[in-house]
C-alpha cells in the first residue's frame, strides 16, 4: 500500500505528527509494535502522574488535621491499587489514541518497522510475518529507553528501570534512586510519600541539575524535610545483589559508604531507540549518538525525517509533539517557523512541583547579560498559605538593558500549570514592566509571577 507519510513510532511525537498530517489531507500509516501512545502514555508521563496523584491524596489524608478535618483511624496506602489505577489510566489513554486514529483515518501498521530504502518500510508482526509499505515521506519517531550504566545493570528484580518501578508487585521498604532528573526525582518523591525509605543519589552538585540552582536547593530542602536522604556529588561504584538486600557502594565527598536497600532504581537518563531500524543500511547520518536533522527534521537522506528523543534537543513529550507538527507542515508545503529551543518549558511533578523556561540566572550571566532578578516566596502568598503550601517561590530573570524576560523558574504547588504563562510571555518578548502591569487575579498562586517581576525592580508590594 502507498502512503504519503509513514511514521515509525506512535509516541507523542509520532501520533501527533500522524494526526496533523491527516488534518492536512495526507494519507498516513503509523508503525507501532507495542501499545499506541508510546512510552509517554503507557510507561511515562501519564501513568507516573497517576501514581503521583495517589501520593498527593495520601499526603492530604495524613495531614487532614492541618485543614480542620478529623479522620478516625490511620490512612494507609494500598500500593497494589495505586499501581492498578495507574495502569488503567494508561490503558484508557492508549484506547484514546486508537479512537483518534480511527477518527482521522490513520492506519495502524502493527509490528516492528525497519527502513528498507528511502521510501519503503518493512513491518514484521509478532508471528514474524513481514509486509512492506511505501511512502513518499518516512518519519522516524522511535523514542528512547532507560539507559544502563556498566556498573548498574538492570536485572528487573533488584536493580530496576522506570517501567518496573511502576509495576512492582509490592511496595519496597527501602529504595535507592540513582539519578535526580525528572524521572528519578518523581519516583523518589512517590515512594517516599507512601512510606518507603528513599535515598536519592546524584553525581552532580545539585539535584534536578538542569534547573536554576536556587530551585535545586529548595527542592533538596523539601525532600530532606520529608525524611529523604540526599547524596549529591556522589556516584554508585557497585551494587551487590547476592544477599536479601542490595548493598550499594557509594563514593561521596566524605568517602565511601554502603547503603542497604530492597530495590535500586536506575534513573540515569535515556538512550535513543536506533537499533535494527535500518539507520546504518541507508547511511543516515548520526551526531553524538542521535540522528542529525535540519531545522525541519529532514535527515541527510531525502524523504526520511526524525523527531523526538532520537534527535538533539530536550527529550520531552511536548517537544516531540511540536517537532512532529513542524515536520509534517513543512512536508505539506506550509512555511512553519522553526522551533525556538530557547523557549521550551520543563516540568518535574514532585512536591513541591518544579517548572521552568529559558535561561537560569547562571546561564544569563555566562551569556554576558547584565541582569535583574526578582524572587517572590510562597510564604508571602495568601493563596499558598490558605492551601497550606508555602514551600517554594517564583523567580524571574530579566535583561537589565531592555527588560526582556530571559527565564522563569518556579517551585511550589501547581507551578506546572503556571509555566505556560511564562512560555507565552517569553515568546511574545514580553518585558518586565508588561508583566508587572498585567493584573493577576487574587488570590492565586500566579500572583507570585507578577510580584517576582516587581521584586526585580524594587516595586514588590507583599514582601
Amino acid at each position: 500500500m502507498k502512503y504519503d507519510i509513514i511514521v515509525i513510532g506512535s509516541g507523542p511525537g509520532g501520533y501527533v505528527a500522524a494526526i496533523r498530517a491527516s488534518q492536512l489531507g495526507l494519507k498516513v500509516g503509523v508503525v507501532e509494535n507495542a501499545e499506541l501512545g508510546g512510552v509517554c502514555l503507557n510507561w511515562g508521563c501519564i501513568p507516573t502522574k497517576s501514581l503521583l496523584k495517589s501520593a498527593q491524596i495520601f499526603e492530604y489524608l495524613t495531614h487532614a488535621e492541618d485543614y480542620g478535618i478529623s479522620i478516625e483511624g490511620n490512612a494507609k496506602p494500598d500500593f497494589n491499587k495505586m499501581i492498578e489505577r495507574s495502569r488503567n489510566v494508561a490503558d484508557e489513554m492508549s484506547k484514546g489514541i486508537q479512537y483518534l486514529f480511527k477518527k482521522n483515518k490513520i492506519d495502524h501498521l502493527q509490528g516492528f518497522g525497519k527502513l528498507r530504502d528511502a521510501n519503503t518500510v518493512e513491518v514484521t508482526d509478532a508471528k514474524n510475518n513481514a509486509k512492506t509499505y511505501n511512502a513518499e515521506h518516512i518519519i522516524l519517531a522511535t523514542g528512547a529507553q532507560s539507559r544502563e550504566l556498566p556498573n548498574l545493570k538492570q536485572d528487573g528484580e533488584k536493580i530496576i528501570g522506570y517501567r518496573k518501578a511502576m509495576t512492582l508487585d509490592k511496595q519496597p521498604g527501602s529504595m535507592v534512586v540513582v539519578g535526580s532528573g525528572a524521572i528519578g526525582s518523581e519516583f523518589a518523591h512517590f515512594y517516599n510519600s507512601i512510606g518507603t525509605d528513599v535515598t536519592l543519589i546524584e553525581y552532580l552538585p545539585n539535584i534536578v541539575p538542569l534547573e536554576d540552582e536556587d530551585v535545586s536547593k529548595q527542592l533538596e530542602r523539601s525532600f530532606k524535610k520529608r525524611k529523604m536522604k540526599i547524596l549529591t556529588n556522589s556516584s554508585v561504584e557497585k551494587v551487590d545483589t547476592s544477599g536479601k538486600k542490595c548493598r550499594v557502594t557509594v563514593k561521596t565527598k566524605k568517602g565511601e559508604e554502603t547503603i542497604e536497600a530492597d530495590i535500586v532504581l536506575s534513573a540515569v537518563g535515556i538512550t535513543p531507540n536506533l537499533e535494527n531500524i535500518g539507520i546504518e543500511d541507508l547511511k543516515i547520518e548520526l551526531e553524538n549518538g542521535k540522528v542529525k536533522v535540519d531545522e525541519y527534521y529532514q535527515t541527510n537522506v531525502k524523504g526520511i525525517y526524525a523527531i523526538g528523543d532520537i534527535v538533539h534537543g530536550p527529550a520531552l513529550a511536548h517537544v516531540a509533539s511540536a517537532e512532529g507538527i513542524l515536520c509534517v507542515e513543512k512536508i505539506a508545503g506550509h512555511s512553519p517557523q522553526p522551533m525556538n529551543y530557547n523557549n521550551l518549558p520543563a516540568c518535574t511533578y514532585t512536591n513541591p512541583e518544579v517548572a521552568s523556561v529559558g535561561m537560569t540566572e547562571k546561564q544569563a550571566k555566562e551569556a554576558g547579560y547584565e541582569i535583574k532578578v526578582g524572587k517572590f516566596p510562597y510564604t508571602a502568598s495568601g493563596k499558598a498559605k490558605a492551601a497550606s503550601a508555602p514551600e517554594g517561590f517564583s523567580k524571574l530573570v530579566f535583561d537589565a538593558k531592555y527588560g526582556e524576560l530571559l527565564g522563569a523558574h518556579l517551585i511550589g504547588a501547581n507551578v506546572t500549570e503556571m509555566i505556560g504563562e511564562m512560555v507565552v510571555a517569553k515568546n511574545l518578548e514580553t518585558t518586565s514592566m508588561e508583566i508587572i502591569k498585567s493584573v493577576h487575579p487574587h488570590p492565586t498562586m500566579s500572583e507570585a509571577i507578577m510580584e517576582a517581576a516587581a521584586a526585580a525592580y524594587d516595586e514588590v508590594i507583599h514582601l
